[in-house]
């Protein structure tokens, strides 16, 4: 199948077409000013006696041609180009959700700066390591939500996980069981390649059927691994203001402040029911780096990629028009020449009298 695409090879440089207006504008300035001075100096209509070479419109012309130039220039600068074939491509890797827990308890400072910033920067220090692999990422907290379905673009996935925060699920728990049923089913059951899915939690408030939901997952042949952000002894939840000012901490009922603990049982035996490894992360290793080891000795399958190839230039082409219009824009004077001055298509022709 053929198609094509078109793109600029350098395309900041279209950012110099502001120019465009500003000489256009200093242009009109400076007509301004020479209009007004000459009426200053007389009357408008006695300048076609007074200077009959004088032509009002080829300035016009002129700068149009100039500013004709000057963007096909610049367009020619950023270096057009078109992909008449796309080509398909085999790239090793395999497909990786990764589902992150955003309830208030990932806000607690038991490990620095806070579980859910650690998990984030670890997540990007992941991505900067995948090469062919396809990533996709859930957030969950009572419910589960699709971040970002299963990409190469690698650029996307670090935008996506800079948006990350407590406020994207509004009901609290931890929904994790809802969360492996959704990467299960967002995976393409059609094609034949290793799956993995990563949870980032401290596992508290768990309120569904993780256990079971990871037994399923490993039946289909996913694999599940699991990343306690928390540490044993657990810290208080902060609570912030409108303007990210810490206010205090979360209390309960009768005004104790919150403990928020690592669950590290339940993530254990979520990894175990989905045949993966379970790793606690601390203030010095994320676990991440642990998992994606253990990631790596699965064996990559090939994941056909498609892309286009052949790009062709097209700035000779602008480059061309630019020095048409310039060569056009040299050979017509400000002024009148004195046979045209003599050439008015709205006299009327005097009759001689008999």
């Amino acid at each position: 199948m053929e198609t094509s695409i078109f793109k600029f090879e350098r395309p900041e440089a279209l950012y110099l077409l502001l120019i465009i207006p500003l000489v256009l504008g200093f242009f009109m300035f400076a007509r301004y000013q020479r209009r007004q001075a000459m009426r200053s100096f007389a009357d408008l209509a006695m300048f076609k006696t007074i200077m009959p070479f004088e032509s009002f419109t080829r300035p016009w012309i002129k700068i149009t041609l100039l500013l004709s130039a000057l963007t096909m220039l610049i367009i020619g600068i950023a270096n057009p180009q078109t992909g008449s074939r796309m080509e398909e491509v085999k790239r090793e890797g395999i497909d990786v959700f990764i589902a992150l827990d955003v309830s208030n308890s990932m806000l607690a400072e038991d490990i620095q700066p806070n579980r859910l910033e650690r998990s984030r920067q670890a997540i990007n220090r992941l991505i900067d390591k995948l090469t062919g692999d396809r990533i996709g990422i859930i957030v969950f907290a009572g419910k589960a939500y699709m971040q970002l379905p299963l990409t190469t673009d690698y650029n996307a996935a670090r935008l996506f996980v800079s948006t990350i925060n407590t406020g994207m699920v509004p009901s609290q728990g931890t929904a994790i069981g809802e969360a492996i049923r959704m990467a299960v089913a967002s995976f393409d059951e059609e094609v034949s390649r290793n799956k993995v899915i990563i949870i980032i939690s401290d596992g508290e408030d768990h309120e569904d059927q993780a256990i079971k939901a990871a037994q399923e997952a490993s039946a289909k042949g996913i694999t599940v691994y699991t990343i306690g952000m928390g540490l044993a002894e657990g810290a208080p939840i902060p609570l912030y203001n409108q303007y990210g000012k810490n206010i205090g901490f979360k209390k309960d009922r009768n005004q104790n402040t919150v403990v928020t603990k690592l669950n590290e049982g339940l993530l254990q035996e979520v990894a175990s029911a989905g045949n993966g490894a379970y790793v606690r992360a601390n203030n010095i290793r994320s676990g991440l780096e642990t998992i994606f080891a253990e990631i790596n000795k699965i064996a990559k399958s090939e994941i056909e990629t498609r892309i286009f190839t052949d790009y062709e230039n097209r700035f000779p082409l602008f480059l061309g028009f630019a020095i048409l219009f310039l060569f056009i824009e040299v050979f017509i004077a400000l002024r009148k020449t004195v046979w045209e001055s003599k050439i008015n298509l709205f006299d009327k022709p005097k009759k001689h009298e008999a």
